[in-house]
């Protein structure tokens, strides 16, 4: 099993983005020396106060110098927000400073209405799945040259390293998006941390509809990832009452608050009590949105999800507060895996 991390530079109670970042900086440094594969950065708007990965461009520009071989990228860039060509111009850039090291996650997603409006984004699209195909085709043709001679943007060029561009993905939470990966023949990364019940259905209608990218942006065969929000400590009621905070967070985005991630204390104010220790095995076609354990506990339940959806690729998100905890989770989950 391959193990990456996503992260959403969260703001510590009582902090700055600079903190934020700084966390985010230590913890990829620390991925690039456990052997993680890669290091995402998310793209969030308009709660800065709470989550300070609002630009992962560049957070990735300073995340490729701050490490040596770890691929870094998007989680996702939201194409909803933007034209095609200056995503492939950004991201040709970064693949210019860290050759073979970026990848260009994409998805969409919308958010505060306030920030959708600010960044002129219509939260109103007749056919979004449409829209967004077209989109993502469109970014990888400029990044692959997939554009047709008599094309009006066949003689744009962008920066170039030696070792060609960035790896794209298709980042979603639905059969939708998975079939737009697989018709343009590209990786696809499912967040089971959104709508953890979609898993199964969207790798389903990703290799349903893959077929190989004609401009060689993806791979011959499917290559899926799986997204998953996780806590590890030493023992699986440790990580239980680790995983309170995510579990306290998803109750309050239920009731349309968003912000910062609880303190554990107050998580379990939040629920009553400490959450349940994830059992293993998992009930027949259970799909919790969060999982915790002792790292030979978290281990069992990935290779249970892993084998479900029938990828080898695991990208760990997590809701703790406290930085040291988020440290040592991905520290014990590396150790745990054997990584």
């Amino acid at each position: 099993m391959n193990l990456s991390i996503v992260d959403l530079a969260p703001v510590p109670d009582g902090g700055n983005a600079t903190e934020a970042y700084d966390n985010t900086l230590e913890l990829a440094r620390r991925a690039d020396e456990l052997g993680y594969s890669r290091f995402w950065v998310a793209e969030h708007h308009g709660m800065a106060d709470a989550i300070a990965s609002t630009t992962p461009e560049v957070l990735i520009a300073r995340l490729a110098a701050e490490t040596d071989d770890i691929r870094v990228g998007s989680g996702t860039v939201l194409l909803n927000h933007y034209r095609p060509f200056k995503v492939a111009e950004t991201f040709a850039s970064l693949d210019a400073l860290a050759p073979g090291r970026i990848d260009l996650g994409l998805g969409r997603a919308t958010g505060i209405p306030a920030a959708d409006r600010a960044l002129g984004t219509d939260r109103k699209k007749r056919d979004p799945d449409a829209d967004h195909a077209e989109k993502i085709e469109a970014t990888v043709s400029h990044l692959y040259d997939g554009f047709s001679a008599d094309h009006p943007y066949a003689d744009l060029q962008l920066p170039r390293s030696a070792d060609g561009a960035p790896e794209p993905w298709v980042l979603g939470s639905s059969p939708s998006s998975a079939a737009i990966a697989g018709e343009l023949g590209l990786r696809y990364c499912f967040a089971a941390f959104i709508r953890p019940e979609l898993a199964e259905t969207a790798f389903e209608a990703y290799r349903e509809a893959f077929s190989p990218s004609p401009l060689g942006a993806g791979p011959d065969e499917p290559e899926g990832m799986l997204a998953v929000n996780v806590a590890c400590a030493e023992t699986d009621r440790e990580a239980a009452r680790l995983r309170a905070s995510a579990e306290a967070s998803y109750q309050r985005m239920r009731r349309g608050v968003v912000g910062s991630i609880p303190a554990v204390e107050d998580a379990i104010d939040e629920l009553g009590g400490v959450p349940e220790p994830t059992p293993t095995p998992l009930a027949d076609r259970e799909w919790p949105r969060s999982i915790s354990g002792r790292p030979s506990t978290v281990r069992t339940l990935l290779e249970e999800l892993t084998e479900r959806v029938g990828v080898d690729d695991v990208i760990v998100q997590n809701l703790i507060a406290d930085h040291d905890d988020v440290l040592r989770s991905h520290e014990l989950l590396a150790d745990g895996v054997g990584i």
